[in-house]
């Protein structure tokens, strides 16, 4: 069915690690008419839930959309985890939607995961609900929640909807605009006029949601100044706006379990929300470097972008989009500007959970699917070849714990490759790479728990068999002064033989770099480029711990050569020889790694964060303010220090902190921690 975008809404329901987000959707689902019956996750029959991991474990792992269809209107419920190790599905789906619904477990209050989304999707400008959950839950204290929410989020935070009372005995609540009240008689919400205990603070909070509404328009701040009463229509309409414009985050109450709030939640999705045709155009490049605007009108050119992909044994790559401009059409052929390939749609589906159901088209700023096209990767775009639409890739958070995997047999090892190249097109916070220096496999993601994860998806659901290890350290080795040297390669026995001599010098240098300053014709110019081979092949294993030697200028300055004898070969292991009976002379060092750290983290932790990092002999570049009351650290830290930082960090800011990594550069090791390689590399010899 083809939709307009204005009756179009994308909402993202985020929160904390059980704090009832998947309950929620089954219940909205529910309430609007797509299921009879409600799921339950401790059941294992929700349709969010649906992956055997999430069944297993009672969380959510992975984004399941659930289309709801109520009053003619589409409303596409987005679930994503509530797991920090899942945060890369909640960056791909919070550039394409305008809409959310935070969910909030009323018996534990604002936890760090409902902080983390609340500032993800405003600093992206998302408009979005605070669904304050099982407030029939014991211990309830709504007007200290209140007050939480507004601390650990925004002042801007304001109920909409507020309780008639709590714990067990919460059983409805008053719509702020217009003072109305629904109560729950056991088996569904009613109307009711009768209430009257919480009259007082409700006025309160409609006068502050008028005095907002009326400085959103100047006849309405007239208006209000001038005594006189607002409309409802012109409540709401002033409130949508000042939602939209991030000026209000509307608190809801309510009961997922018993459906407490959920109708209500539904229309204020309608009325309260953007549509996609409310966004502004995206930005898109148009191939050329040119800039262009892209609406979300079925009367555009076509265009699409993937925001999740998930492997099928059956169906291959299953990638799901949100069509951003145009109608999507079966047999339509698309051009990928990412990676510069045409595709045609040979399927198309509209999505539920685990649901897939064939379509033949999909409107502008609605939600689908295809499958069995290779290479698409999370945020490509696919366009209309004839004009094409290039939005900007998503930037995801890089791995930042490490192991190396070892199969257990060469089948094993064979199986690997393929299987975690296709769990990097569904998450691109996986790292994969052989390292050429230490030989290690190395696979890493956002954190331990993220990598066990994977790990066990790689054993259980793959059947491959395999063991870990600490990764090594990629030392490199230098040189701290300059020393001549002789290589001498002379093999005569009878007959044929090899002759080369060479006289050089090796000195400290920004990069690894040769010349020859021979002149007179003591060599041959045609042998040069041996001896040059010969010197970085020599630097490939240094004196020290046969790590890589970088920095260093070698300069061929004589020779000698035999007029039958002399050839490439003995040139070139003639330059190998020079080099080694200079290094020693060359004072040589051990090389470690850093990394420059980006450690964001709340005030009261930045005492403990630096200490930590001086500890581990880290040089902090700066310390600033992100504008939201957080730190952020950047410090160069050697990689060695670093291995668990993913798991200390957690423990040291009590799972607030995080934090990204990338290589900065090479730098001298200490002394005694020298030795200490040395000594290990040569009793592992």
């Amino acid at each position: 069915m083809i939709y307009n975008p204005e009756k179009i809404r994308n909402i993202a329901v985020v929160g904390h690690q059980g704090s009832g987000k998947t309950t929620l959707v089954e219940s909205i689902a529910f309430k609007g008419g797509l299921i009879s019956q409600k799921g339950t996750v401790e059941a294992k029959n929700t349709l969010s839930d649906f992956l055997p991991d999430e069944q297993k474990k009672l969380t959510s792992v992975s984004t399941a959309v659930i289309p709801v269809n109520y009053k003619d209107y589409k409303l596409n419920l987005i679930d994503l985890p509530g797991n920090d190790d899942f945060v890369y599905e909640t960056i791909g789906v919070s550039r394409l939607i305008k809409g959310a619904v935070l969910v909030i477990d009323a018996s534990k209050g604002v936890q760090i995961g409902a902080v983390k989304n609340f500032r993800t999707l405003k600093k992206r400008g998302v408009p979005m609900f605070i669904y304050v959950n099982k407030m029939d839950k014991e211990n309830i204290d709504f007007p200290a929640l209140y007050e939480e929410i507004k601390t650990k989020l925004d002042k801007k935070c304001v109920p909409f909807l507020y309780p008639l009372g709590e714990s067990s005995d919460f059983s409805g609540y008053v719509r702020v605009a217009n003072m109305t009240a629904s109560r729950y008689n056991g088996k569904e919400c009613i109307e009711d006029t009768s209430y009257v205990e919480k009259r007082e603070a409700v006025f309160e909070l409609q006068n502050k949601l008028v005095e907002t509404v009326a400085t959103t328009d100047d006849a309405l701040l007239d208006k209000y100044f001038a005594g006189e009463t607002l409309t409802l229509d012109e409540i709401t309409n002033g409130l949508r706006k000042a939602v939209l414009d991030g000026e209000l985050y509307p608190i809801m109450v309510g009961s997922a379990t018993k459906d407490i709030g959920t109708l209500t939640l539904l229309d204020m999705f309608i009325n309260y929300l953007p549509s996609p045709a409310d966004l502004k155009p995206i930005l898109a490049d148009d191939g050329n470097g040119n800039e262009i605007e892209v609406k979300t009108s079925n009367e555009a050119d076509p265009s699409l972008c993937v925001f999740k992909n998930s492997y099928d044994t059956y169906q291959g790559l299953i990638c799901v989009f949100k069509v951003n401009s145009g109608v999507i059409r079966l047999g339509d052929e698309l051009y990928c500007p990412n990676n510069n390939q045409t595709y045609k749609l040979s399927t198309l589906f509209s999505v539920c959970g685990k649901k897939l159901t064939p379509v033949t088209e999909i409107s502008a700023g609605d939600i689908g699917a295809f499958t069995k096209l290779e290479n698409i990767k999370l945020s490509y775009t696919l366009c209309s070849p004839k004009k094409v639409i290039h939005i900007k890739e998503v930037h995801y958070p890089g791995a930042t714990y490490t192991r190396a995997i070892v199969p257990t047999s060469k089948n094993d090892s064979d199986k690997l490759f393929p299987i975690v190249e296709k769990m990097m097109l569904e998450d691109p916070t996986i790292s994969f790479e052989k390292n050429a220096v230490t030989n290690q496999i190395l696979i890493g993601s956002l954190s331990s728990s993220h990598l066990q994860y994977i790990l066990d998806k790689i054993k259980e659901v793959n059947k491959i068999n395999f063991t870990l290890e600490t990764p090594k350290i990629v030392y490199r080795e230098t040189i701290t002064c300059k020393a001549d040297s002789e290589g001498r390669y002379v093999k005569q026995s009878g007959g044929s033989g090899h002759y080369g001599v060479v006289f050089m010098s090796f000195e400290p240098s920004d990069k690894n770099e040769f010349q020859s300053t021979v002149f007179g014709g003591h060599i041959d110019k045609g042998y040069f480029p041996a001896v040059e081979k010969g010197f970085y092949e020599a630097l490939e294993h240094g004196g020290l711990i046969g790590a890589p030697v970088i920095n260093v200028k070698a300069t061929l300055t004589d020779g000698k050569q035999h007029p039958v004898d002399s050839d490439e070969l003995a040139f070139r292991n003639a330059g190998i020889l020079a080099f080694k009976e200079a290094y020693a002379k060359c004072k040589p060092i051990l090389l470690e790694p850093y990394d420059r750290l980006k450690v964001q983290i709340e005030s009261d932790y930045l005492g403990a964060i630096l200490s930590d990092l001086s500890k581990r002999r880290g040089k902090i570049l700066s310390t600033d303010e992100d504008g939201e009351g957080n730190m952020v650290v950047v410090a160069l830290v050697p990689e060695a220090e670093i291995l668990e930082y993913t798991n200390e960090l957690k423990s040291l800011t009590k799972g607030t902190g995080f934090f990204n990594l990338e290589f900065e550069d090479y730098e001298r090791v200490p002394g005694e921690i020298a030795d200490e390689v040395i000594k290990a590399h040569k009793e592992a010899k």
